[in-house]
């Protein structure tokens, strides 16, 4: 029969007991403070549909501008294993964004964006759409965030874009890649249809996802980022640059973070997104109404 040695359940017994009293006690200080507590949910009206995106494995080209030297090469391919995610069906809609700005937390749409309450809203700003998640939050008792590049990567699926050049990356001709530029912007602009449908207008993805893809640019939280790279292709230096973020449709379009209407200016590269708009996603971890109690206390954005 087999026996455990008195040292070893001694020092099992050493080092499991501080864990324990360490997760005891750290529960008991959130406890008092309230962190774990369930948020109140006000009105149920405000919770919008969501999907609930399966757990999968998918190829996802890297964001962000990457450079071999001074020359700009596609950035690499890499494989995602992702957790399942819920997030709204839909854009957010005018009437929803009103019901903000009526309470006050949220300034009000450009008024070149005034439209039909089932349009989704446009002319916010990142700025606006992280005031909205805010007081969504506030509303439902859940924590909602703007995706992050790769998330709305995931829910996308099929329809996310790649926007890869497809050249060598050795090539060190610059007039091949602004040729080949020059054309895509050419294809963009002419299949451009940029005045908003109403929701579900653009049909829904194989995951029941509505309306990626059409002519309103959804915000992320991703930061853009500019990568240096060696010449056998690893990262030589990755520079964030947090307050322009990555806003995706047709195609992907790094966007400052108080730029309302694309088409002004405020776009790092490429052509300019037709209409910003956004939607959400609510996490589901256990831990949710810890980052909510953490954001209220202005430890997250």
């Amino acid at each position: 029969m087999p026996c455990t040695n008195p040292r070893t359940r001694l020092s099992i017994l050493r080092t499991a007991l501080p864990i324990t009293l360490i997760a005891a006690l750290s529960a008991g200080i959130f406890q008092q403070a309230g962190l774990f507590e369930p948020s109140l949910r006000e009105n149920g009206a405000y919770e919008p549909q969501t999907v609930v995106i399966p757990p999968r494995t998918y190829k996802y080209r890297s964001d962000g501008e990457f450079l071999k030297g001074t020359v700009a090469v596609d950035p690499p391919m890499k494989t995602v294993a992702a957790e399942s995610l819920t997030i709204t069906k839909y854009q957010v809609t005018a009437a929803e964004y009103a019901n903000c700005v009526m309470d006050g937390a949220c300034a009000a749409a450009d008024a070149s964006s005034t439209a039909a309450a089932d349009i989704p809203v446009t002319g916010v700003s990142f700025d606006d759409a992280v005031a909205y998640a805010r007081w969504l939050s506030d509303k439902t008792g859940d924590y909602w965030t703007l995706p992050t590049d790769e998330q709305l990567a995931q829910a996308a699926g099929k329809g996310f874009p790649d926007d890869a050049l497809g050249l060598d990356p050795d090539n060190r001709n610059p007039a091949i890649r602004w040729l080949a530029d020059y054309e895509r912007e050419a294809r963009e602009r002419s299949k451009r249809d940029p005045v908003p449908r109403p929701s579900g207008g653009f049909g829904e993805n194989e995951y029941g996802l509505a309306d990626f893809g059409g002519n309103v640019w959804e915000w992320t939280s991703t930061c853009h980022r500019r990568v240096h790279l060696y010449q056998n292709g690893s990262v030589r230096a990755s520079e964030a640059i947090c307050g322009v973020y990555v806003t995706v449709a047709g195609h992907r379009s790094p966007v400052s973070s108080f730029i309302r209407d694309p088409k002004g200016g405020g776009c790092s590269v490429g052509t300019p997104p037709d209409n910003l708009g956004f939607r959400l996603v609510k996490s589901t971890k256990w831990y949710a109404p810890l980052l909510k109690k953490l954001r209220e206390a202005g430890r997250l954005t």
